[in-house]
């Protein structure tokens, strides 16, 4: 079941990002439809993360960790969302398990589905430049999950993963409101603080 916003809503969203002239959901939109998926590459105790987070995934982050032991941080260069949240919260709860740590440095973004990627580091950490963006979800019928009533069913899964990451459910209701789901928003590094992605910024 997709949630965040899937590849093939990408070529509306880019002309509608066109309409608005919103460059930085333009960059994101534009990048999110040229990444391919998921994939690791292994330099001494890191791996370097890029590409859209689906199905695959799970099977990715299970052999990363299998054979390569001595990997401790997870680099997150150009995560731009996930195609199958269901695939990317078993995914990241691999890396909590693992005990891995997750960064993005001065060049790279992360967004969406790669923001709770993010959030399964067991420390997390940025480097200032980093573009971490959040916006709500849609899919299955919702055209944008801050129109659903907070007690429904549908928002749970995400409540509980944030909670299992010691992430405030807060943050959730505030990725929903930040942005609508054919758009993104660029956290601060005060929102970043404040709702406990990461203690600093480098």
């Amino acid at each position: 079941m997709k949630k965040k916003l899937g590849i093939g809503l990408l070529i509306f969203a880019i002309m509608g990002a066109l309409i608005v002239s919103n460059l930085g959901t333009l960059e994101y939109l534009v990048m999110g439809a040229v990444t391919e998926k998921v994939k690791f590459q292994v330099e001494g105790n890191t791996a370097i993360m890029t590409g859209v987070i689906d199905k695959s995934a799970i099977q990715s982050v299970k052999a990363l960790i299998a054979n390569n032991p001595e990997v401790k941080t997870i680099v997150m260069k150009n995560v731009p969302g996930s195609m199958d949240d269901e695939s990317n919260l078993v995914a990241s709860r691999l890396v909590r398990e693992a005990g891995l740590n997750t960064f993005v440095p001065a060049d790279g973004m992360i967004a969406s589905g790669g923001t709770d990627f993010f959030c399964a580091g067991v420390n997390r950490s940025i480097e200032a430049g980093a573009e971490i963006g959040v916006h709500s979800w849609a899919g299955d019928g919702v055209s944008n999950a801050n129109l659903l009533p907070r007690d429904n069913p549908e928002h749970q899964k995400y409540l509980d993963y944030y909670l299992e990451m010691g992430i405030p459910t807060d943050f959730y209701w505030f990725t929903i409101q930040a942005a609508p789901a054919e758009s993104i928003h660029n956290m601060s590094t005060e929102e970043l603080i404040e709702y406990k992605l990461v203690s600093t910024v480098n």
